[in-house]
C-alpha cells in the first residue's frame, strides 16, 4: 500500500469508530463480510522474506580469511572490549574503596589523637556548638 492509500484507511477507520453505535445491523453484517473477504486475501499472498549474511567489512570482495577464522575473530571482537570494561571497572571500585577506608582511617585518627573524650562527639548540644562554630 502507498502513503495514499494508508491515509485514506485510517481516515474510514476513524469514521467508523466514531459512528460506530450509529451503524445499522445490515451495515455491521456487510462489514463484517468484507473483512473476512480481505483477511482471506491477505492470507493467500506469499509472505517473502529476505535474509542477508553479515559480513566483515575485509570480506566484500571475496576475502581470502576462512570462515571459521572471521567467525573466531567476530567473537573476539565481542570479548575483548567486555574483557577490557569488566577490567576497567574492577579497577574503578578498588580504586574508590580503598581512598572510602583512607577517607575513614583519617577520621577516626583525627577523633582519637584529639583531647575530646568520645562521649562528647555523642552529645547533640555539643554537634550544635561544633556547627556554630564552624559557621
Amino acid at each position: 500500500m502507498n502513503n495514499k492509500e494508508l491515509r485514506f484507511a485510517y481516515k474510514v477507520k476513524m469514521a467508523l469508530d466514531a459512528n460506530l453505535d450509529n451503524l445499522s445491523d445490515d451495515t455491521l453484517q456487510n462489514l463484517a463480510a468484507a473483512r473476512r473477504v480481505a483477511l482471506a486475501r491477505k492470507k493467500q499472498a506469499p509472505l517473502t522474506v529476505r535474509v542477508e549474511e553479515p559480513v566483515l567489512a575485509g570480506a566484500l570482495g571475496g576475502g581470502s580469511m576462512p570462515s571459521g577464522l572471521s567467525s573466531w575473530l567476530g567473537r573476539l571482537g565481542v570479548a575483548v572490549p567486555l574483557l577490557a570494561g569488566l577490567i576497567l571497572f574492577a579497577g574503578i571500585y578498588q580504586h574508590e574503596n580503598a581512598k572510602r577506608v583512607a577517607d575513614l582511617a583519617e577520621i577516626d585518627a583525627a577523633v582519637l589523637s584529639d583531647e575530646l573524650p568520645l562521649s562528647a562527639y555523642l552529645d547533640h548540644g555539643f554537634n550544635a556548638y561544633l556547627s556554630e562554630k564552624t559557621q
